[in-house]
């Protein structure tokens, strides 16, 4: 039987759910243990969420009131267009979920919310090393052709 749930706005009552998803998203990146996020940083994330000023959004899938997977998305101004550009920032799914269009369908969302907003494009970046995942977005993205640069301050 196929997995049925739905994509929608975070809601305050979220949280504890949300948080394990969040720390499985970060251990996934290797911020776990010393490199762990500071409590203040996910504490300040989640009021961003439900603060209308901030350009930070959060969708979560949900099955049988059980979150299943997050994306976080924020819209930023650019100097090649009049409207916003949508960066998708976070993407995570419980490992139960993989495989079963919850992925797929928080990007679906991300990429309707971005046409409401007035958005011209969605991008994101991934890890190299994110195989699985790039399966996916090679089917639902085109890569931009950009390698990231960085530099921390």
């Amino acid at each position: 039987m196929p997995l049925t749930f739905t994509i929608r706005p975070v809601s305050r009552d979220d949280f504890d759910q949300w948080l394990p998803l969040w720390n499985g998203y970060n251990a996934f990146y290797g911020r776990l243990g010393a490199t762990a996020l500071a409590p203040e940083i996910t504490q300040t994330t989640w009021m961003r969420f439900f603060d209308s000023y901030e350009p930070v959004r959060a969708l979560v899938a949900e099955s049988e009131g059980k979150l299943l997977g997050l994306t976080h998305y924020i819209f930023h101004r650019t100097t090649v267009a009049i409207g916003p550009i949508c960066y998708l920032q976070d993407l995570f799914t419980l490992e139960s979920a993989r495989g079963k269009g919850v992925a797929g369908a928080l990007i679906n969302e991300v990429y309707a919310q971005a046409k409401l907003a007035g958005a011209f494009r969605v991008y994101w970046q991934t890890h190299e090393t994110n195989h699985t995942a790039m399966k996916l977005y090679d089917k639902v993205a085109e890569k931009s052709g950009f390698i990231v640069y960085r530099m921390p301050i």
